[in-house]
């Protein structure tokens, strides 16, 4: 009798549409199951690891006629599923909406130790126990006999026996204060053996301490009992709080009451710089419950983290940043996105870009709680019914879109206007640089008001933040003779300059070169750097306050986890009284003794050439301000600009975001644009510009044929090539309530018939939906 054929369809880690189908042989038919990575062949020699999402008899209908041809799995590298079924509907849900093949939504989903079919390896410690002969009672009397010369031998011998049956060199070595040597001699003469034993990478938080969660005062409960009414209508609630109003109080008492009901949180940050804070602040009452994951964390503890919320016991609440969203929950009951309002949310390169936000909602959704059987891999109590997550977004400023749909009830909304403890807002000052630059009054960046309050701040023994959304030393070079500029040869941008690396930086595609020590237009040496970056920003202030103890926190900064705790931890304790930094200083930070901010030039932000400019100004300079004055007393905050007059500093100033948000609609829904309208960006990219060019216009032009005057374009971006390939882009507008499925069709449709075309052949095209 002929055994029927199985076949496995797969997702390849690989930019490619779709699922592949291989075969089964008949020795791993009893291992290959749904969520199970297995090792497959891809053309003539190369090997991929690939996920199996679909066990069945059914031969594709394109390979019917080539059967013998059928590749097979090579090899099974897991023994359980290391995937869920919620996890892979979501994963469906981001390949689908964000137009991106659902292999590179693989790729961003799983840790790299995963995706390789030897790169994890688990941390392991060398044991010791006495070796097999020695390990009955008339044995060990012979060992006494054998060592009772060997003084030293014999008390490392007696220590292991009191202290149980195995233990590890080192801690051997440490409670007989012996040698290396002497364990070595014992190893070497039969009496001790060596073994290996995994060890966990990750922290023990210790015991949680639910007590320790600080009792709300009347305003806070009002809220936190208005969120659970509203979750009782809507899935999804909005608080909306000022900042230092102890949102982050309820969120505790909330995530507490969902563990309580046996449910595990997902608490998404949009920093990772934040992570540190917040993780001391919930580890106090969550102890060992708490896990972290991000991006600066090793690879092999974002793997062991992977595996423990697989396990019978996994974390009860993950915090994290924006990948956390991606981790396997089995009872997901509540997602919190903290400061949901922030960009940092929005993956960008590499594919898929999806926004954390959006997904966290439509992952409560798709995680219905359920219990697993390994062997088979089947939900057991098939008939049951999903139990959609509460979703709870949070922020001073909410974004357009999430306001909008508070405001027009298809989210929950729930305010919070009073600051803990009763602290004022702080006191907003604007200080218009324009006349003090043509009355010559400023020192550098800084205005005389700026200088004072700082000055007044340090002495008083009280901390100053300084914000300059610009890292390095200077954003560009200039020949102060001929104008030279110098330039990335890869992209059209200028390069910075970071001094204290002495080089010049692209911050698109990571080239460096070295300063020029003459221009190459006119030999002229007089080269200078034009602008404030933070770097330049931390050179001038400390030749200014020589004494203050300053601390910068860019990107150049905080290239690993522990640069950004010892930051952070360091200005929280007072080791620093003077930060400077981007726009991670404005993202919640909660420290006590902060009495000044200075944002230095709001012009920055308000001149950005992109239609989210005021909306993103306005956010930080009122998040970065609510950094002031968070206990003990009102802060002050020194806003320089050449515009006081634009309505949007007014706004900041009177923290008017009503106001503000009214104004931002009424443009918003005359130019069509969110949260009125969708918009999708289309990139194509070339190495040779007018393939780029001519592709983009055919590709408007078949859009037109479709979608009619909801396209814009082809056009170039400010940054018209990065990493030597010609970018061109083309917007499309699309109102609210058109069928986005039908689009997203259309979409696919008619670039797979641009692609066709052998001119395009070497063509990147890719989407940015919803984009920021």
């Amino acid at each position: 009798m002929q055994v029927q054929m199985k076949y496995v369809d797969v997702i390849l880690p690989l930019p490619l549409e779709g699922l592949f189908t291989y075969g089964i042989p008949g020795h791993l038919l009893s291992q290959v199951q749904f969520g199970v990575r297995v090792v497959v062949p891809l053309g003539k020699s190369k090997t991929y690891t690939a996920m199996a999402v679909a066990v069945h008899d059914e031969l594709p209908a394109h390979l019917k006629d080539k059967e013998a041809s059928m590749k097979d799995v090579l090899s099974v590298l897991d023994s359980a599923p290391i995937l869920l079924p919620a996890q892979y509907r979501l994963w469906q849900w981001i390949a689908d909406y964000y137009l991106s093949p659902i292999g590179e939504v693989y790729k961003a989903a799983l840790p790299s130790g995963l995706k390789a079919e030897d790169h994890y390896r688990p941390k392991t410690e060398t044991c010791v126990m006495l070796a097999e002969p020695y390990q009955t009672e008339r044995g060990r009397q012979v060992l006494g006999e054998m060592l009772k010369r060997a003084t030293k031998q014999l008390q490392m011998v007696k220590c292991l026996m009191e202290s149980g049956t195995s233990m590890t060199c080192e801690e051997l070595k440490n409670v007989s204060h012996g040698t290396s040597a002497t364990l070595r001699s014992l190893v070497d003469r039969g009496v001790l053996t060596t073994f290996q034993r995994e060890v966990g990478r990750l922290n023990d938080g210790g015991a949680p301490h639910p007590e320790y969660a600080k009792p709300l005062n009347g305003v806070q409960q009002d809220a936190y009992n208005q969120i659970l009414f509203q979750w009782m209508k809507k899935r999804v609630v909005l608080l909306h709080g000022v900042t230092s109003s102890g949102k982050t109080e309820i969120y505790i008492h909330l995530i507490q009451k969902t563990i309580d009901e046996g449910k595990q949180v997902l608490y998404l940050l949009p920093e990772i710089a934040l992570t540190v804070q917040m993780m001391e602040r919930l580890r106090r009452v969550f102890g060992s419950r708490l896990g972290i994951y991000h991006s600066k964390y090793s690879d092999a503890e974002r793997v062991e983290i992977w595996q423990k919320q697989l396990s019978r016991h996994p974390y009860d609440v993950i915090l994290g940043a924006r990948s956390a969203v991606l981790l396997p929950f089995q009872r997901l009951g509540l997602v919190i996105v903290d400061e949901e309002h922030e960009a940092s949310f929005k993956q960008q390169d590499p594919a898929p870009r999806y926004h954390a936000r959006s997904v966290a909602i439509m992952m409560g959704i798709h995680n219905s709680q359920f219990t697993i059987d390994n062997s088979q891999f089947t939900i057991h109590n098939s008939q049951f019914i999903p139990q959609p997550s509460a979703i709870l977004l949070g922020s001073a400023t909410p974004s357009a879109e999430s306001y909008h749909n508070a405001k027009t009830g298809k989210y929950g909304l729930v305010t919070l206007m009073e600051r803990y403890q009763g602290i004022q807002l702080p006191e907003v000052q604007v200080v218009d640089i324009k006349d003090l630059q043509r009355r010559k009054m400023m020192r550098g960046p800084f205005s005389p008001v700026l200088l004072a309050a700082v000055r007044e701040a340090l002495q008083a023994g009280e901390q100053v933040i300084l914000f300059q959304n610009r890292r390095g030393f200077a954003p560009m070079v200039e020949c102060r003779v001929c104008g030279w500029v110098p330039k990335c040869q890869n992209c059209d941008v200028s390069l910075t300059l970071h001094k204290n690396q002495n080089l010049l930086t692209c911050h698109y595609c990571g080239a460096t070169y070295p300063v020029p020590k003459a221009c190459p237009n006119c030999e002229s040496t007089d080269l200078r750097g034009r602008g404030y970056g933070t770097e330049k920003i931390e050179d001038e202030i400390m030749e200014i306050f020589p004494d203050a103890r300053v601390a910068r926190m860019d990107l150049d900064t905080t290239r690993t986890r522990s640069a950004y705790e010892r930051i952070i931890r360091d200005f929280s304790a007072g080791k620093t009284n003077l930060l400077i930094g981007t726009q991670m200083v404005t993202k919640g930070l909660d420290f006590d003794k902060v009495s000044v901010v200075g944002i230095l030039n709001a012009d920055t932000m308000l001149n950005y050439p992109d239609f989210r400019a005021y909306e993103q100004a306005f956010m930080m300079m009122a998040q970065v301000s609510g950094r002031a004055g968070r206990k003990g007393h009102r802060g002050r905050v020194i806003l320089q600009t050449k515009s006081p007059e634009l309505p949007v500093i007014r706004q900041v100033v009177h923290t008017d975001y009503d106001t503000f948000y009214e104004d931002l609609l009424d443009e918003r829904k005359s130019f069509r644009y969110p949260p009125f309208y969708h918009l999708v960006y289309v990139y194509l990219k070339h190495r040779k510009e007018p393939v780029a060019e001519s592709a983009s216009y055919e590709l408007a032009s078949r859009l037109r044929e479709v979608f009619g005057e909801r396209v814009l374009g082809p056009d170039k971006p400010s940054i018209a090539r990065v990493k030597q390939l010609s970018i061109r882009k083309i917007m499309l507008k699309l109102e609210n309530g058109i069928d986005h499925k039908k689009v997203r069709e259309y979409l696919r449709q008619i670039q797979s018939e641009l692609l066709k075309d052998s001119r395009y052949a070497a063509l990147q095209v890719y989407y940015d939906v919803d984009p920021l």
